[in-house]
C-alpha cells in the first residue's frame, strides 16, 4: 500500500470506474481482497476485528454518499475498527445474479461468517432488499434495512410500478423473497416513512416476530441520505451491534430531525396542506428561534398577519 501511495484516507472521488475498482483492489490487498462476481458485481473485504459490517451498495451511489468515494463500511473501519464486506453492484440489480448466490454459498461452505463475533447486514432500497435476502447466510446476524423492497415478483407486488423493468427478473429462486430470509436473524430493523405508500406496503411484508418497524414520518423517499446528513446512520449501526436499538433509543437519535431543514420543510408542507394554521404557526416560531430559516420566517409573518387581521375583524363592532 505504501508503494502505491494509497491509504484508506485517500479520496477516490473523480476516478473512472475501472481506476476506482483498481484502487479499491489495492487497498483491500493487505488485509482482504476484491473479487469480481460476474459482470456487474464486486465483493470487497477488509478484515479488522470480530465485528463485520456487510454493506450492499452501488458503484454509482458510493461517491454520492461518501466524501472520499469509499464504501460506507470503510468509515466504520476507521471509526470502530470493524471489518468490512462491501457487495457492490454496477447499477440497481437487486443483486439477482447467480454469481452473487455462488459467492454467498461459498462463504457459507467456508464458515466465513462463523469467524466473527457479530455480523451486521445493511442496505437501502434495492440494497436493503439484498441485505435482508443474503442475511440468511449468517444465522444470528443483525439486519438494518432502509426503505427495502420485499420482492419485485409481480405476483406479489404488482402494485409497485416504480421498477417495472425488473419484473422479468427472478425473485423466486435462491435468496429470493427477502422477508423469509430474515427468519434466522437475531434482529432486523426496517426504516421507512409510512406516508410513502409503496415503501409502507413493502414494509408491511416484512412483518415478523424478529423485525422492528422504525417509522420516520415526513422523511420522504431518500431516508438514507437524510440519516447520513444528520449523522445518525453510524449511531444506529453501533446501537444495533450492541443490541441497544429500541424505540426509545431510536426516538432520541431522531431528535436530530429538529435541525434538519428537509424534514422541517416537509412537516410544514403537511401541516399547511391540512389547513392546521395553529400548528404551523407554532412550528414556524420554534424553527425561527433556533436556526436561520427564511422560508419559515416568511410563513411566520404570513400567519401572524392572518391572525392579526382575524382578531381585528372580530373586534370590529358589527353595523345593524
Amino acid at each position: 500500500m505504501a508503494e502505491t501511495g494509497l491509504t484508506f484516507e485517500t479520496s477516490l472521488a473523480g476516478m473512472k470506474k475501472t481506476d476506482w475498482i483498481d484502487a479499491v483492489e489495492t487497498l483491500c490487498d493487505a488485509d482482504g481482497y476484491l473479487e469480481r462476481l460476474g459482470s456487474r458485481h464486486y465483493a470487497a473485504f477488509v478484515e479488522k476485528s470480530e465485528t463485520l459490517l456487510v454493506t450492499f451498495e452501488t458503484l454509482q451511489g458510493i461517491p454520492a454518499l461518501s466524501p472520499l468515494a469509499q464504501p460506507l463500511g470503510w468509515e466504520f473501519m476507521a471509526e470502530q475498527n470493524w471489518s468490512s464486506l462491501c457487495i457492490a453492484s454496477d447499477g440497481d440489480t437487486w443483486f439477482r445474479d447467480p454469481a452473487v448466490y455462488a459467492y454467498f454459498d461459498r462463504l457459507i461452505d467456508d464458515g466465513f461468517f462463523d469467524e466473527f463475533e457479530r455480523v451486521i447486514f445493511y442496505g437501502a432500497g434495492p440494497c436493503g432488499y439484498a441485505a435482508a435476502a443474503f442475511s440468511v447466510a449468517s444465522p444470528g446476524a443483525r439486519v438494518l434495512m432502509v426503505q427495502p423492497q420485499a420482492t419485485l415478483d409481480p405476483r406479489v407486488t404488482e402494485w409497485d410500478d416504480r421498477f417495472v423493468e425488473m419484473r422479468s427478473a427472478d425473485f423466486t429462486s435462491r435468496y429470493g423473497y427477502a422477508p423469509d430470509m430474515l427468519d434466522g436473524a437475531a434482529a432486523a430493523y426496517v426504516v421507512y416513512d409510512p406516508r410513502q405508500q409503496l415503501d409502507a406496503m413493502h414494509a408491511a411484508l416484512f412483518t415478523r416476530a424478529n423485525v422492528r418497524k422504525l417509522r420516520l414520518r415526513h422523511m420522504g423517499d431518500a431516508i438514507q441520505t437524510d440519516l447520513l446528513e444528520m449523522d445518525q446512520l453510524a449511531p444506529m449501526l453501533r446501537a444495533i451491534a450492541s443490541d441497544e436499538l429500541d424505540t426509545v433509543a431510536f426516538a432520541r437519535m431522531m431528535r436530530a430531525r429538529r435541525m434538519h431543514p428537509p424534514y422541517l420543510r416537509a412537516l410544514m408542507a403537511s401541516l399547511d396542506a391540512q389547513g392546521r394554521d395553529r400548528l404551523t404557526l407554532g412550528l414556524a416560531r420554534n424553527v425561527t428561534t433556533r436556526m436561520h430559516a427564511p422560508r419559515f420566517a416568511r410563513r411566520l409573518k404570513e400567519l401572524e398577519g392572518k391572525k392579526a387581521r382575524k382578531g381585528a375583524k372580530a373586534a370590529t363592532p358589527q353595523q345593524d
